[in-house]
């Protein structure tokens, strides 16, 4: 937690730079708000901090209606304890507990249930629980604000199983029933609707969209230079999703039918553009160092390029071993043709899903390989993909230790896939796939593990990516 000098100065100045990092509970109106609501700053004697949304709510106050407390950024700490928080906390925010409990988010962190809900409440003031049931409060809440869903949508979108406990938590927790707090409001029901999603600090899409359209799967993504889109397939639901730049942040729309799936694809959609990134800890860092000073010079704000599906990206690393982005493609794109689901209705552009795991898995190595690609590699891929159909394959954001574990167990997975892995699915701001030929070329020397820039060198490896590209090096 900030101390409380800090907490004020961020109050009074409504500086973004600490939006999420805590919230201000006001004692004379029991409501909590961001550091950077628009409303008249309450008094300083008013104020009381607290180090999460969760924290505020046991205290209990009520989130503010004006600067939405469910849109803040989420929390990206570099030392240890609050590092292992935030991965548990973004697990938490995705749903990990709806879906599988705490002993099993615990063991994905390679800790113990006990020692979690110590660290969460060290670093948030709130226990693993708590957060979950503000989670889901707060995206009922962007639920009942942003969409036309039906109450009952509504309630199990957000992570509750019973309608009759949403409306009475929803009235003990805020003092009105989820009717009341969506009150007179009319928006129309189609086939798509939008959320808008704030980044913490200044935000730059163009490098995140520059790569994305680099490896862009015709008929899985589209991406251009001011928007990203792709077909998605979350559950049993097949669906698109489309982002880019609004005037509050990055405008997320989705097809109706991926509504049930918002608050983990909200998360997924965070990690994947990296809104909640400490830049200025980065910037600073990287641009202490000779050789990357005057790239953050010529662009600052560089994010790491996340993913949306952990499965997908470790296929498509699978298939980039020893190849260039455009062959990878290639093969990626036969892949696809091969064994990917069409989407019936979508925009145009948009017209087949990525492969899930149960359908490579039951193709077996044999018609995999088929695609133009050596029987040890498309046993590689088969691997992949029975172990991801068998539970055996964590490759959530967060779930660094377990993935970077699982993934060294596949046959064929050698230390650049599992770099490569963990920087975009895992979502390891230290991952570096130090034998990357365009890293190497980049930088001029091989063997270059830029110790110096621990914990931060995923952005090191963006960098010089761009840097490359620039030259016109193949990567």
């Amino acid at each position: 937690m900030l101390d409380t000098e800090t907490c004020h100065a961020a109050c009074d100045a409504k500086d973004r730079r600490f939006d999420g990092r805590f919230y201000v509970g006001v004692t004379s109106t029991g409501i909590y708000c961001r550091c950077i609501c628009s409303a008249r700053t309450p008094k300083r004697e008013n104020r009381t901090f607290w180090p999460s949304a969760a924290a505020a709510e046991a205290a209990g106050f009520r989130p503010c209606l004006l600067c939405r407390p469910e849109r803040a950024p989420g929390l990206a700490p570099i030392d240890g304890p609050a590092r292992l928080a935030a991965q548990a906390y973004v697990r938490i925010e995705a749903g990990a507990l709806e879906e599988h409990g705490l002993e099993t988010l615990a063991d994905d962190l390679g800790i113990t249930s006990r020692h979690l809900r110590r660290v969460m409440n060290a670093q948030f003031g709130a226990s693993p629980i708590e957060i979950a049931q503000t989670g889901r409060l707060l995206a009922a809440r962007r639920l009942l604000n942003e969409t036309a869903l039906s109450i009952t949508e509504i309630a199990f979108a957000s992570g509750f199983r019973s309608l009759r406990r949403f409306n009475a938590t929803m009235k003990d927790r805020y003092g009105a029933s989820p009717s009341q707090m969506r009150g007179r409001k009319t928006l129309t029901r189609g086939e798509s609707f939008t959320v808008s999603l704030s980044p913490r600090g200044d935000y730059n899409i163009a490098p995140m969209l520059d790569f994305l359209r680099m490896r862009a799967l015709p008929g899985v993504e589209l991406a251009t230079k001011s928007k990203y889109a792709r077909v998605l397939k979350m559950g049993e639901a097949l669906g698109w999703l489309e982002i880019g730049m609004g005037p509050k942040g990055l405008m997320l729309t989705l097809s109706e039918n991926l509504a049930p799936h918002l608050r983990p694809l909200v998360a997924n959609v965070r990690g994947a553009f990296d809104l909640d990134a400490e830049m200025t800890a980065v910037d600073a860092l990287l641009s202490g160092d000779a050789e990357l000073k005057e790239d953050v010079k010529r662009e600052p704000g560089v994010r790491v390029p996340g993913a949306l599906d952990g499965f997908e990206t470790a296929i498509r690393a699978v298939l980039g071993q020893q190849v260039t982005v455009a062959g990878a493609r290639t093969l990626t794109e036969r892949l696809v043709t091969q064994f990917g689901a069409p989407l019936e209705r979508g925009p145009e552009g948009l017209s087949r899903a990525f492969p899930d795991a149960a359908q490579l898995a039951n193709a077996g190595a044999e018609a995999i390989a088929k695609i133009g690609l050596p029987r040890k590699r498309a046993e590689t891929l088969h691997h992949l993909a029975v172990a991801s159909s068998e539970g055996r394959l964590p490759l959530a954001r967060g779930a660094i230790a377990a993935g970077r574990a699982a993934l060294a167990q596949i046959p064929g997975i050698g230390p650049w896939t599992i770099e490569y892995v963990a920087m975009r699915a895992l979502g390891d701001p230290d991952a570096y796939p130090a034998t990357d030929i365009a890293l190497i070329n980049a930088l001029g020397r091989k063997g270059e593990t830029l110790d110096q820039l621990k914990p931060w060198r995923a952005y090191a490896a963006v960098r010089l990516w761009r840097r490359a590209a620039r030259k016109g090096v193949r990567t």
